[in-house]
């Protein structure tokens, strides 16, 4: 009796709390084989780099005599105090920093507009104007600076053709003016993409709620900007947050401009400065300079949360 008493319990289905368990293990398990792949890139792609920037930021390259084998050995915060010394670095932050204070609400009221525009009632073709708004995002940075230097070269524009029989003569190419030209190639580059951000939160809007403003009275301009503009405030953030990383990541439009205009020096935007020091094997200063423009996006995106984040219910 006791054998089979055994055998009966040995041969029960497993409680209901043991089955749970095995299946959440299991799903747990099938989670992270999926996610594994990702997680591989992410950190060989994304965290070693990180980690081996900061580790070597630290460090500074030194030889025993004038051909002797480089050694490299700590050096403290002495390339953070190069770099905040670096007039030529300290300038390119500023530099970027007028840039996006400019550029970044522009392309962003621009990308606003255009997607109360293609959600609007009283436009047709939707589909083609969309292609043809995000049609530039599409184009490499590198052509569309090309082509841009193109119409801003004084010899060649076909613009300064056009306004030459008036005496107009544009150096859109000049010291004075070549980072709001450089602003207008990114701006022409990215405005489709945020375009997109914003216009896919309108379509998520229900459609009621604009039938009940009609019915209250409201007009089109009062639907867009007292209903369509609050609920796809946090959008509005994501794209500026976005947009101020990008600023900071400001670097082929300007390289390429450097071959056509002699006010684009090495050092003219803070990656273009780090990339300077490492083509020049100087790699604690350039990373260096990498981590610091890496804290200042993290605070400026932070501070660029919390001062909307009370607007956009976030």
């Amino acid at each position: 009796m006791v054998v089979a008493a055994s055998q009966t319990v040995a041969g029960a289905p497993p409680r209901p709390r043991v089955a749970r368990r095995r299946r959440a293990s299991s799903s747990a398990r099938a989670a992270w084989l999926l996610l594994a792949p990702f997680l591989l890139g992410f950190a060989v792609f994304y965290v070693a780099p990180i980690v081996v920037a900061l580790v070597k930021s630290f460090t500074a390259v030194t030889r025993t005599s004038t051909y002797g084998r480089p050694v490299e050995v700590f050096a403290g915060l002495g390339n953070y105090t190069a770099a905040l010394g670096d007039a030529g670095f300290v300038g390119s932050v500023g530099r970027v920093l007028l840039f996006g204070v400019i550029q970044i609400p522009v392309m962003l009221g621009l990308a606003l507009l255009l997607a109360l525009a293609l959600d609007s009632a009283v436009v047709r073709l939707r589909r083609f104007f969309r292609l043809a708004f995000f049609l530039p995002y599409a184009v490499p940075g590198v052509i569309a600076a090309v082509m841009w230097g193109f119409f801003y070269a004084p010899n060649l524009s076909p613009v300064n053709q056009l306004l030459d029989p008036v005496g107009i003569h544009p150096d859109l190419l000049s010291g004075t003016v070549i980072l709001y030209s450089i602003a207008n190639i990114v701006t022409w580059t990215f405005t489709g993409y945020n375009m997109l951000i914003l216009y896919s939160s309108l379509q998520a809007i229900p459609p009621q709620l604009y039938e009940a403003a009609r019915l209250d009275g409201a007009s089109g301009w009062a639907i867009a900007w007292r209903i369509k503009v609050p609920i796809i405030a946090p959008s509005l953030v994501l794209t500026g947050v976005f947009s101020i990383i990008g600023t900071f990541q400001l670097f082929t439009e300007p390289q390429v401009m450097a071959g056509v205009s002699s006010a684009v020096s090495s050092s003219y935007t803070p990656s273009m400065a780090a990339y300077a020091q490492i083509s020049a094997q100087n790699y604690g200063l350039g990373a260096a300079m990498s981590v610091l423009v890496t804290l200042l996006i993290a605070v400026l995106s932070w501070l660029f949360f919390r001062i909307t984040r009370a607007r956009a219910a976030l």
